[in-house]
């Protein structure tokens, strides 16, 4: 369902190929990037993917997005991920925002250097996820939308693919129905498809925290 490329700072976008229906350029370890394709993948949307390296971005970048963050899709359409109930759909905006927080600690604990900050944030994402936990239990559902994975699932789950490799496992000691729901996303079709292995992850956050940018 996908084609996947990389470019270097000469190339040139390839345009889409005849069988894609929507192109993502992006970075292979990107979260916001893992996101969209795990949307993308779900919803059945042929699309090709151009992988780009951050640290020495193509001029065409620009042109497509003149802030260059990742990722960039174009020409997107597919099945519905969202429910059509108008208050099941509030539903899942409501447990969106309750996530929304996991993100920013985890990325400030992959740039902390001092072993205090390091803790204070370990026990803010351990109260995040404890809100989360609190909407399974409430819940009684294997994912967050219902029995099923949708949209609010795959928006989530990058973050949480992470963990063990950034050693942020003990965040989710707590949360067994929180456990039992990352169980459940690495057996969905859509999520194995994508997934990365620990040591290319512990590989890109050595490169990730060397000096500059990635």
């Amino acid at each position: 369902m996908s084609e996947e490329s990389a470019c270097g700072r000469e190339a040139r976008p390839r345009g889409w190929s005849q069988r894609a229906r929507s192109e993502s350029t992006s970075m292979r370890f990107c979260s916001f990037a893992e996101r969209t394709h795990l949307v993308l993948k779900a919803k059945g949307i042929r699309h090709e993917v151009i992988n780009i390296n951050l640290k020495n971005k193509p001029e065409w970048l620009f042109k497509k997005n003149p802030f260059s963050l990742m990722p960039v899709l174009e020409n997107s359409q597919g099945k519905k991920l969202l429910p059509d109930d108008r208050y099941e759909k509030a539903c899942q905006k409501m447990v969106f925002k309750l996530f929304c927080k996991a993100p920013s600690l985890v990325g400030s604990f992959l740039r902390s250097r001092d072993k205090e900050d390091g803790a204070g944030l370990k026990e803010a994402l351990c109260k995040e996820f404890s809100k989360l936990e609190e909407v399974l239990v409430n819940k009684k559902t294997a994912f967050f939308g219902d029995n099923s994975v949708s949209m609010i699932d795959h928006v989530s789950w990058p973050w949480f693919e992470r963990l063990e490799a950034m050693k942020l496992n003990e965040c989710v000691d707590h949360t067994p129905e929180l456990k039992l729901w990352m169980a459940a996303m690495r057996e969905d079709p859509t999520v194995s498809a994508l997934l990365t292995g620990v040591k290319d992850w512990q590989g890109f956050i050595e490169l990730y925290l060397q000096p500059g940018d990635l």
